[in-house]
C-alpha cells in the first residue's frame, strides 16, 4: 500500500491534470492561450495563465483541497502585482461545493462548477 503523501501527491497531479484540460478546451472556444508560470529561480509558481487575444490574463491556481488558505494565493497575488490592471481575475479551483469570492478578491471555484 502506497504512504498517504504519496497517495496525496498522486491525487493531487490528476486533479491538476484534469482541471488544466478543462480550463483549456474552454480557453481555446474563446481563442485565449494557455500555459503555466514558474520564475527562474523557482521561488513563483502559477498553475495556469490564460491570456486572451486582448492580452488580458487570468491567473488560476489549482488545489486538492475544499478551502482555501491566504498561503494558496500568495503567488495569484504576486503576479496581481506584477501585472496590474492586465490581471483580469485570479481564481482557485478546489474540490469544494460552493464558489464564492474571498475577502482578497480571488476567486474560488470548485471543478465542478467550472464552465464556460
Amino acid at each position: 500500500m502506497a504512504p498517504a503523501t504519496t497517495t496525496a501527491t498522486w491525487l493531487g497531479a490528476l486533479f491538476e491534470s484534469l482541471a488544466t484540460q478543462s480550463v483549456r478546451v474552454y480557453a481555446q472556444a474563446v481563442d485565449a492561450t494557455t500555459g503555466h508560470l514558474r520564475t527562474k529561480n523557482t521561488d513563483r509558481e502559477v498553475d495556469l495563465i490564460v491570456e486572451g487575444p486582448d492580452r488580458r490574463v487570468v491567473a488560476i491556481e489549482v488545489k486538492l483541497a475544499a478551502t482555501v488558505s491566504d498561503a494558496d494565493v500568495r503567488h495569484l497575488h504576486w503576479l496581481h502585482d506584477q501585472l496590474g490592471e492586465r490581471l483580469a481575475d485570479r481564481v482557485v479551483i478546489t474540490t469544494g461545493s460552493d464558489a464564492y469570492r474571498r475577502r482578497d478578491g480571488v476567486a474560488v471555484v470548485p471543478l465542478a462548477l467550472l464552465g464556460p
